[in-house]
């Protein structure tokens, strides 16, 4: 297949190029910037793998990838990614979250493709009101990001219905892993215990969210986007484990045992500073029962995994 990847310089989006490239598609990886993720992914694979500038927000700009890569399908994950981010810079979210992906809608219409996925997020739900939570549990969200994902899931379903586009939306959560750029855990305490220099988190210890490794994150996309007719428009694609802060810092330092790494009781802040709302685990029943989805990474295996990449690339660096 030929496969257009919009922000396939990020975390998930590079992945998921080196994942289909592997694999023998052709994909394109359409992104401002040329990030290092990238780059590996097109020294790896330079006959499958390809990137063009662009931005999400310019219809000229993307249209001519459109026309001169003529994808079959598009995995769409460009967007300003986090609460963080988006409280930042709001205007430009709703800029390039909303109207950037009204552009690839648009153009997967006009091109006929076969499907787009589209990368949500577990903040379009807001305060969990369970443990654990399935598709159908409300959507109120309470921050720009999550209000931002929440408005292009329904503007995908308005063009699915309006127009006969297969757009589904993939609701995931707290993504980790090997070549992750954000400074958020686990990534802090990873790269904190490979280094060897302390890390205490002063507050969070009891916050419980679903840490999906990135493999996992990569095997749901590709999962839905080779399907065929599907019986929902929605899929969670996690864990399906809510896993505490203080969960996490045992599985740190079970690998990496000399690791000084600790945190505290208290509420969890986003970047210390905003308040994370309640969250727990993304049950993904629907996801195993339609696409045969099954999550490989438990935490344990997943920060282990996560630990050894780290310690490979700093062995590389020296």
């Amino acid at each position: 297949m030929r496969i257009l990847v919009t922000g396939g310089g990020g975390f998930i989006g590079a992945a998921l190029c080196s994942a289909l490239a592997a694999r023998g598609d052709q994909v394109l990886a359409v992104d401002i910037a040329k990030s290092r993720n990238l780059a590996a992914v097109l020294e790896a694979h330079p006959d499958r793998a390809s990137y063009r500038h662009g931005e999400v927000t310019e219809w000229a700009q993307l249209a001519q990838c459109f026309k001169e890569f003529a994808p079959d399908s598009v995995v769409h994950c460009a967007a300003i990614v986090g609460v963080i981010n988006s409280e930042a810079a709001p205007v430009a979210t709703m800029r390039i979250n909303v109207e950037g992906s009204l552009n690839v809608f648009n153009l997967a219409r006009l091109f006929d493709l076969k499907r787009v996925v589209n990368l949500s997020s577990e903040e379009v739900y807001g305060h969990f009101e369970a443990d654990r939570i399935d598709e159908t549990h409300a959507c109120r969200p309470v921050k720009l990001y999550g209000i931002s994902k929440y408005t292009v899931e329904q503007l995908a379903r308005d063009f699915s219905e309006s127009h006969g586009l297969s757009i589904v939306n993939v609701r995931t959560c707290w993504v980790y892993g090997p070549g992750l750029p954000r400074p958020r855990i686990p990534k802090t305490l990873v790269d904190a215990a490979v280094a060897g220099t302390p890390l205490h988190l002063p507050s969070g210890a009891d916050f419980r969210v679903d840490h999906t490794y990135i493999d996992d994150c990569v095997d749901g996309l590709i999962r839905i986007l080779d399907a065929g007719a599907l019986p929902h428009d929605t899929y969670n694609i996690a864990s399906g484990e809510a896993v505490s802060l203080s969960e996490i810092v045992a599985a740190v330092k079970a690998a990496v045992p000399h690791a000084d790494v600790t945190v505290t009781a208290g509420e969890y802040r986003h970047g210390g500073d905003l308040r994370a709302v309640r969250k727990g685990a993304l049950d993904v029943t629907r996801a195993r029962r339609d696409i045969g989805y099954v999550p490989r990474f438990d935490i344990r295996k997943g920060i282990t995994a996560y630990v050894e990449a780290a310690r490979k690339q700093t062995q590389g660096a020296q």
